[in-house]
């Protein structure tokens, strides 16, 4: 893995023009290549999906090497190169890692959660039924602009809590662990629902993959005792 990386920065190191320069503090991020297994998705939109995620993946990774070579000490609020970099930074790690989270929890034709799951239980809690909870996530997934409906845990409130994500970067609330991830990008769904939005949140929803929101879930309970 350390030569992969090591290989993969000094590609970006040579299309970037930095051979010279060191790159030591750079991280460097790999997309995960899926196979979905739905149905309720044509290859094409998870082809689409997929290059979403690989282009999010290279552009966070130039931006990680070219902040290696921008003077924090020349940044300002009005135009700097260390602002627009540190910007651009967030817009493409949260693509990149939502749509994997997107990606690992959807497709699943046999989807079934079960009532003493830890997933049920802390939802049923914070939302009063796992019938709200649902209703409430599909109102945010509605309200998203080209962007997320996430569950999340939220470390102030200490409690989960629906968030409705515009683009990648807005609407993000801090101290949140996101735990079931669902895309409202146009590239999920145009070519498949047109403008149906609702048919292809119910869609989705259907295919949850409970197995990796119940370890997500545990995670973030162990995260939950620690803040308290």
């Amino acid at each position: 893995m350390k030569d992969l990386e090591r290989d993969v920065k000094e590609q970006i190191r040579s299309d970037l023009g930095l051979e010279d320069k060191n790159l030591s503090e750079a991280y460097v991020t790999q997309a995960k290549q899926f196979n979905l297994n739905t149905e309720l998705m044509s290859s094409k939109t998870k082809r689409t999906q997929q290059e979403m995620l690989n282009g999010y993946v290279d552009t966070l990774n130039h931006v990680a090497a070219s902040l290696d070579t921008a003077n924090p000490e020349d940044a300002n609020s009005d135009s700097s190169k260390f602002r627009s970099l540190k910007i651009d930074e967030t817009y493409n790690m949260n693509g990149a890692f939502l749509f994997g989270m997107h990606f690992e929890n959807i497709s699943d034709p046999q989807s079934k959660i079960m009532v003493d799951s830890l997933t049920f239980m802390r939802l049923e809690r914070d939302f009063g039924t796992f019938d709200s909870w649902q209703k409430d996530f599909i109102g945010c997934a509605l309200s998203s602009r080209s962007g997320w409906v996430v569950t999340v845990y939220n470390g102030f409130l200490n409690r989960y809590m629906n968030i409705c994500v515009d683009s990648n970067d807005i609407g993000v609330p801090m101290n949140c662990y996101p735990l079931i991830v669902l895309s409202m990008h146009p590239e999920s769904y145009v070519r498949d629902y047109l403008g149906d939005k609702k048919a292809y949140i119910y869609a989705m929803m259907q295919e949850l993959k409970w197995d990796v929101i119940e370890s997500r879930f545990k995670k973030s309970d162990k995260i939950s005792k620690v803040l308290k």
